[in-house]
C-alpha cells in the first residue's frame, strides 16, 4: 500500500473537518458556544458522535489485537463491555439528573457546592491529569501507526508526526469547541462504523466466507470464549472482576469525566440527555461485538497466511496492536487499507479533539472561573481560552513523547491501569457527596486522602499475591481505590446539623 495514497486521503479527511469547523463557528465562537454549545445540541447527533469518542483508536486496534494475544484473552473484553452497559445506565439515571438539576457547565462544580473548595479543586485536578494521560495514550496509538506505515517512508521524525497531528486537531476545534465537535464527531463516527463493517466484509471475502459462515467460523475457533469462571483468585479475566470493573470504570471515566458529560450537558432537557445515553449504550455494546469479531477473523486470516504478530521497533517484542494495520496495509487490497486508515483516524481523532475541548473547558471554568460574571464572553476571556487550548495541546505533545520513550505494553492495559489509579478518588468523592448526609469534611485534608488512596492501591496491586493470598487485581482495582478514598473522607469528616442540599 503506497504511503502517498494514504497520506493524500488523510489530508483530504482533515480538510473536510476544517471546513465543517469554520462553517459551524462562523456565526458564534464565544465561550458559551465552546463550553456547552449554547445548550442547543440535538440528542441523536450527540448519541451517534459519542460512539466515536468512547471507542477511540484503542478499541479499533488494541481490542481486535488482544483477541489472539498470548495471554489467551479471546472475547474476555466483552465481560467488561457488559459492565460498561450497566455503568452507562447508572449514569443516565443517577448522575445526569443531578447535573441537570444544578445546571452545571463543569460537573466538578457539584463537588464545590457539596464538599468544599479544596475538594472541588482536587476533583478538577484529577480530571485534568487523568484525561491528559488517557488521551495522550490514545493519540500515541494512532501516531505510531501513522509513523510506521506513512511518515517513516518520508523520513519524518516521530515528534514531527505528533506535532502535525495535534496541529490538525487544534485547527478545527479552537473556535467552535463543543459546537464543532458534535458535528465533526458525528462524521467521524460514521467513518468509524462504516470501516468496521467494511473491514469485516473484506476479511470475510479474503477467507471466502459469507457473514453467517464467518460468525460460525469464529464460534468454532479458539478465540470465541466470552466468560471466564476459572480461578477467581489469580485470573484477571474472571467474569466478576471484569464485569464489576466495567461498571465502575464507566461511572468514573464517563459519568465523572468532563469530556463525555460535557456533550450530555449541551442538550436542552434531561429527557434528551437520557435518550442519548440509552441509545449510545445499545450501539456501543453491539459495535464491540463486531470489533471482537474482527479480531478473531484477523487471527484466523493471519494463521492461514503465515502472518506473525509484528514486532515493536523499541522493545523487539511482538505487539498485538500492530496486527490489524499490518494486515490492512500489507496483505489486503488498496480499498481495505484506505477504509482502515479512515476508521483509525476517525476513532482516535474523535477522542482527542473532544478531550482537548473538555480539558480547556474544565481549566477555564474550574480554575479561571470564566463562567462567572458579566465578562464570561468578553474578548479577553476568549483570548485566555485560546491560550489554554494551545497550552493543553503542547502538554499532550510532551506526554506522548514521554510515552514513546518508555511505553512497552499494550495500550489497552496501560490506559485502564492508569485509570484505576487516577479516577478512583473521583468515585470516592462523588460517593461521599451523594450518599453521606449531614457530615462536613475537613476540606483541606481532601487532597491528601486523594493522593494516599492511589498509593495504597499501587502497593496492593504490586504485592497482592503476598498480601492477599495470591489474589490478582484487574480493572476492579478502581472500585478498591474509590472505597479507600471514601473511608478516608469519612475519617476526616464530622457530624453537622447543616442539611445537605444535593
Amino acid at each position: 500500500m503506497s504511503p502517498a495514497i494514504l497520506l493524500s486521503f488523510l489530508i483530504g479527511y482533515f480538510l473536510i473537518l476544517i471546513i465543517i469547523a469554520f462553517a459551524t463557528s462562523n456565526k458564534s465562537s464565544d465561550n458559551s458556544t465552546f463550553f456547552i454549545a449554547n445548550r442547543n445540541s440535538k440528542w441523536y447527533l450527540v448519541a451517534f458522535g459519542m460512539i466515536g469518542t468512547a471507542l477511540s483508536g484503542v478499541t479499533f486496534i488494541s481490542v481486535p489485537g488482544e483477541v489472539g494475544a498470548p495471554a489467551g484473552n479471546q472475547f474476555q473484553y466483552f465481560q467488561f463491555v457488559l459492565g460498561n452497559a450497566v455503568g452507562f445506565f447508572i449514569i443516565a439515571t443517577v448522575l445526569l439528573p443531578l447535573y441537570y438539576r444544578m445546571q452545571l457547565t463543569s460537573i466538578y462544580s457539584y463537588i464545590e457546592q457539596r464538599l468544599g473548595y479544596y475538594s472541588y479543586k482536587t476533583a478538577a485536578s484529577i480530571f485534568l491529569i487523568s484525561r491528559v494521560i488517557g488521551s495522550a495514550f490514545r493519540l500515541y496509538l494512532v501516531v505510531i501507526v501513522l509513523q510506521r506505515f506513512i511518515f517513516d517512508s518520508y523520513g519524518v521524525p516521530f515528534w514531527a508526526t505528533v506535532l502535525i497531528s495535534l496541529l490538525l486537531i487544534w485547527s478545527y476545534t479552537f473556535k467552535g469547541g463543543l459546537k464543532t465537535i458534535i458535528i465533526t464527531d458525528t462524521l467521524q463516527t460514521f467513518f468509524l462504523v462504516l470501516s468496521v463493517f467494511l473491514t469485516l466484509y473484506f476479511i470475510c471475502s479474503s477467507l471466502n466466507l459469507d457473514i453467517p459462515s464467518a460468525f460460525e467460523t469464529i464460534k468454532n475457533s479458539g478465540y470465541s470464549k466470552v466468560f471466564f469462571y476459572e480461578d477467581f483468585m489469580t485470573n484477571g479475566f474472571h467474569v466478576s472482576k471484569q464485569f464489576i470493573g466495567g461498571i465502575f470504570v464507566t461511572i468514573a471515566m464517563t459519568g465523572l469525566d468532563q469530556d463525555l458529560m460535557q456533550k450530555n450537558l449541551s442538550m436542552k432537557t434531561i429527557g434528551e440527555a437520557q435518550k442519548n445515553m440509552f441509545t449510545f449504550t445499545a450501539v456501543f455494546v453491539v459495535l464491540n461485538i463486531f470489533f471482537l469479531s474482527v479480531g478473531a477473523l484477523l487471527y484466523i486470516y493471519a494463521t492461514k497466511n503465515g502472518i506473525s504478530i509484528p514486532l515493536d521497533h523499541i522493545t523487539g517484542m511482538p505487539r498485538t496492536d500492530f496486527l490489524f494495520p499490518e494486515i490492512a496495509f500489507n496483505h489486503l487490497s488498496v480499498l481495505p487499507a484506505i477504509v482502515f486508515m479512515l476508521g483509525l483516524t476517525a476513532a482516535t481523532f474523535a477522542t482527542t479533539d473532544s478531550a482537548l475541548t473538555a480539558l480547556t473547558t474544565s481549566f477555564c471554568v474550574d480554575f479561571l472561573h470564566m463562567n462567572k460574571g458579566d465578562n464570561s464572553n468578553s474578548k479577553d476571556s476568549i483570548n485566555k481560552r485560546h491560550m489554554v487550548h494551545v497550552g493543553f495541546s503542547v502538554l499532550m505533545f510532551l506526554v506522548i513523547l514521554v510515552f514513546n520513550a518508555v511505553n512497552d505494553e499494550s495500550v489497552v492495559k496501560g490506559i485502564f491501569k492508569v485509570a484505576s489509579y487516577t479516577y478512583g478518588p473521583l468515585l470516592g468523592l462523588y460517593s461521599f457527596g451523594l450518599f453521606v448526609k449531614n457530615r462536613g469534611l475537613h476540606d483541606k485534608l481532601v487532597p491528601v486522602i486523594c493522593l494516599v488512596s492511589p498509593f495504597i492501591c499501587y502497593i496492593l496491586n504490586a504485592y497482592s499475591s503476598d498480601l492477599l493470598n495470591g489474589y490478582a487485581f484487574s480493572v476492579e482495582l478502581i472500585l478498591v481505590n474509590g472505597l479507600i478514598t471514601f473511608i478516608g473522607l469519612l475519617l476526616i469528616s464530622k457530624k453537622t446539623d447543616q442539611q445537605t442540599k444535593f
